[in-house]
């Protein structure tokens, strides 16, 4: 059983498959609290669901990509068991995390998209640097950036782990209403930064709510 918040069909809003008609299943509960979070009603409710039930609700959108996130989703333990089981069907499945869980037993044909948390966000003492080690060219690092010292941070993080060669994509992302975007993308090329720039497409679109 795991308990989910939500599960709803949508286009990617980040990400490298940003665009792409996806199936999301939200997971209830974080045990983080980031200054910019935008999926608190996530937190606590929800409802319990079999593991079967879940896929079941999957299969009806026959969606070729599967989001997997929360909250955090490797919070409850039966998620690593609902990715499997989700690839052995064949979807092409993501895994969106805060990074401050151990990736070792997520499923290796899982895209995993792993945040690393600025120090603006709250949250960056809960990073397991160890994580990065288990990613690959398949996977992508995000950083969630609210002003300069983030991204001078995040800069010095992308050199020192040389995130660009290990990952398929490096995301940085300005807060919405804290960071220009134009302000960002501006760093990046002035400092020619192989990352991939993103701002989320789905809050272009629907604005500010759930089931999107």
């Amino acid at each position: 059983m795991l308990r989910i918040s939500e599960i709803f069909y949508s286009l990617q809003g980040e990400t490298r498959t940003s665009g792409l008609p996806t199936v999301f299943i939200r997971l209830t509960g974080c045990p983080l609290r980031c200054t910019w979070c935008d999926t608190e009603y996530a937190f606590k409710g929800g409802s319990l669901m079999s593991l079967e039930d879940i896929v079941a609700q999957v299969d009806e959108f026959n969606p070729g990509y599967v989001t997997v996130t929360g909250g955090e989703p490797l919070a409850q333990k039966a998620c690593q068991q609902l990715m499997s089981m989700l690839a052995d069907k064949g979807y092409e499945v993501s895994l969106e995390t805060s990074g401050a869980f151990a990736l070792d037993d997520v499923d290796s044909r899982v895209v995993k998209v792993m945040d690393l948390k600025p120090p603006a966000s709250g949250e960056s003492h809960r990073n397991l640097y160890e994580n990065i080690s288990l990613l690959d060219n398949k996977d992508q690092i995000k950083f969630v950036i609210a002003d300069r010292g983030d991204y001078d941070w995040s800069v010095s993080k992308l050199i020192e782990f040389g995130l660009s060669e290990r990952v398929s994509d490096v995301l940085f992302s300005p807060v919405s209403g804290q960071l220009s975007p134009e302000l960002l993308a501006g760093w990046i090329l002035e400092d020619r930064l192989s990352v991939r720039f993103q701002i989320q497409l789905h809050r272009i679109i629907w604005g500010d709510k759930s089931g999107v």
